[in-house]
């Protein structure tokens, strides 16, 4: 009988978990701030919102395909940086991390 190897993508859904919800709250936080005229706050905001939720997503489908959430959770990051250049760091680099481990991690 052969051994199925069983990788545990705890640490992947914990980054992508952590990431997806610092990523929601800075977002909404940029939504609140459209008193400002000189940026786009809102959009950047709802930029940043969507781009959380494909994280979340992807955290949630990352035990089922892992290369599929790897992707998704790298193009939530590159969104989540583009949706808010400072304020969403942290979040972009949680979502990288489980990004670039749900890839390579065999």
């Amino acid at each position: 009988m052969k051994r199925i190897k069983v990788i545990s993508r705890n640490f992947e859904t914990i980054m992508g978990l952590i990431g997806s919800v610092i990523g929601i709250f800075s977002g909404s936080f940029l939504i609140f701030l459209e008193q400002f005229p000189k940026v786009h706050t809102p959009f950047l905001g709802l930029v940043a919102i969507m781009a959380s939720l494909l994280g979340l997503a992807s955290t949630y489908y990352v035990r089922k395909n892992a290369e599929i959430s790897g992707v998704g959770f790298i193009i939530a990051t590159m969104f989540v940086i583009v949706g808010s250049a400072h304020i969403n760091i942290v979040s972009a680099i949680f979502l990288l991390i489980a990004g670039v481990s749900s890839l390579f991690r065999k």
